[in-house]
């Protein structure tokens, strides 16, 4: 006879661990404050753990569990209270009063990313009432929150820049790459390269990695020097150009402690010559080569 699917078989005997992990995504808000406040946007991920919530899962209980709709509204009241204006510190801020305030949360992830708002053409330079929200690339925080001794700790941080998209139109080449059967790509001394880009960081400093310290870096900077590392550096591969770009970081910032760069090559494929030099060149094919590499100090 099959058993009654309506009731519950409890947690079985056949289980032998649980991790047990929820939470709210995309809990976005905008902060803002008059003329002479910067509006601070972001959307928030919180991800909860620990083994009180197990019952919930086993038994349908759900007295120890604090609802996701209640997360919501503790990030939008916590957007209020926060005094600062960085997403690490406020990934951090977040974390530390979640388990205030919940002490059956066990530990938590909270992640953040910016909802960009860049200041558009005012009066007599940049307006300090109208923003743009069109940026597709997009500063990015992660911080981890346990509880030590009944008191939350934060045990890691990273800082990051999402979506960097960026075209060279010359000072790049691949070639002298290895060649079988099966190559068709010709060689390209000097070719237009195309990536898409994610760069993450994190300091050697948790201090600086919840933006405490002195040694905090400001995301929009580190977009910035990445930039300017590959405008100034002929580069043979991807490969060659992210190294080069973490070597630069390193040697520039010693607090920085790792350094991880996930990119797609999105170079355009040449379809025709035209006269002096010029060349043209066509969207690619949706088939992307993938590039990874993490530096430690």
């Amino acid at each position: 006879m099959p058993r009654d699917q309506s009731r519950s078989i409890g947690a079985g005997s056949d289980v032998t661990s649980t991790e047990i992990s929820y939470g709210k995504a995309h809990v976005l808000f905008y902060r803002f404050g008059g003329r002479n406040v910067a509006p601070f946007a972001a959307s928030v991920d919180v991800d909860v753990f620990g083994k009180r919530f197990l019952a919930a899962y086993t038994e349908g209980d759900n007295r120890e569990v604090v609802a996701t709709d209640t997360m919501k509204n503790f990030v939008y009241a916590m957007a209020a209270e926060y005094p600062g204006n960085t997403l690490l510190g406020l990934c951090a801020f977040l974390g530390r009063r979640f388990i205030e305030t919940y002490p059956v949360m066990e530990a938590l992830r909270v992640s953040a990313r910016e909802v960009p708002l860049d200041a558009a053409a005012g009066e007599r330079g940049p307006s300090d009432v109208l923003f743009r929200s069109a940026r597709a690339d997009r500063a990015v925080a992660e911080v981890a929150v346990d509880v030590v001794d009944g008191k939350p700790h934060i045990t890691a941080a990273r800082s990051g820049w999402e979506g960097i998209a960026l075209v060279k139109t010359t000072g790049s080449s691949f070639a002298t790459f290895a060649r079988d059967d099966y190559t068709t790509l010709p060689e390209l001394a000097d070719r237009p390269l195309t990536i898409r880009m994610d760069v993450y960081w994190r300091y050697s400093d948790l201090k600086d990695g919840v933006a405490e310290g002195s040694g905090f870096l400001g995301p929009r900077a580190v977009r910035d020097e990445i930039e300017r590392i590959f405008h100034e550096f002929s580069s043979r591969s991807i490969q060659h150009l992210v190294h080069e770009i973490g070597a630069r970081l390193f040697a520039a910032h010693s607090q920085l402690g790792e350094i991880e760069f996930v990119a797609e090559n999105h170079t355009p494929d040449h379809v025709r010559d035209g006269a002096e030099g010029i060349r043209v060149f066509a969207e690619p094919r949706a088939t992307f080569g993938k590039i990874g590499l993490v530096m430690k100090r």
